[in-house]
């Protein structure tokens, strides 16, 4: 069994890397895919915490020349393969496609999609090159994890805000072959993954797309909120990061 954890650890983690890295290790990640890590000193800590663990095959989006800016990590007990495809959603720093040398192996995308727009284009533009990709893919079993910022209108809301863009693109990942995997599992139940600070309203904002040649694999699919050592039942649930882990299982 292969588990992978999806994790926007927000803001490349800061004082909270201890607990990120905690939290990771009691999950049993064996493939870890963050979004907001960055080249600061806090997130290069982390890098080497999740080494210590066993994950020692890592590769970077991060940029030492802008080490605040967030991008994405992906740290493996397996070898990876940094994947040139033929297009890249842009900015590019935000999508990381590896080749995962696992027993069975897999490609696993990492992405971030922020809401604030890149550069003058909106995220749907993201949106879209990643929809091609999909469409397009002749690389065996993949999956795209990560924190879209995008939702299906009512069952991935407590109010009102994707509109039909975002939840055209969910249908249309679904129409080109990849499956929603914690819907595939788990039907039209509730879950929320991150809750706005200022009403308290929660939405899934994470997934894990996986394609038809992956799907047979996916044994459990679930989402879990990062948990300060020791706290015990008074802890929390944004203590760690203001999203919930996805935790993906493989098997194979």
């Amino acid at each position: 069994m292969t588990r992978v954890v999806a994790w926007n650890i927000r803001a490349g983690g800061g004082v909270r890397v201890g607990a990120i890295a905690a939290n990771l290790a009691a999950w049993g990640a064996d493939v870890a895919a963050l979004c907001e890590f960055r080249a600061t000193p806090p997130s290069r800590a982390l890098a080497e915490a999740l080494a210590d663990q066993g994950l020692t095959h890592q590769v970077t989006t991060a940029d030492p020349r802008r080490p605040a800016l967030n991008r994405l990590l992906v740290a493996s007990r397996w070898p990876l393969r940094r994947l040139r495809l033929a297009s890249t959603p842009q900015p590019r720093a935000n999508w990381l496609p590896v080749r995962v040398e696992s027993p069975a192996p897999f490609t696993l995308a990492s992405l971030h999609i922020p809401i604030a727009a890149f550069a003058g284009q909106s995220r749907f533009a993201f949106h879209a090159a990643v929809l091609r990709i999909a469409g397009h893919w002749r690389r065996g079993p993949a999956l795209i994890a990560g924190d879209t910022n995008t939702g299906r209108i009512d069952i991935d809301e407590e109010a009102p805000t994707f509109g039909k863009e975002a939840d055209a693109w969910m249908a249309d990942m679904e129409r080109a072959g990849w499956r929603d995997a914690f819907r595939a599992l788990h039907g039209n139940e509730r879950a929320y993954t991150w809750y706005s600070p200022n009403a308290g309203n929660g939405f899934r904002l994470d997934q894990a797309f996986v394609n038809r040649a992956l799907l047979p694999r996916v044994a459990a699919v679930r989402y879990e909120w990062g948990r300060v050592p020791g706290s015990g039942a008074n802890h929390r649930r944004d203590a760690v990061s203001d999203h919930a882990a996805l935790l993906l299982d493989l098997s194979g």
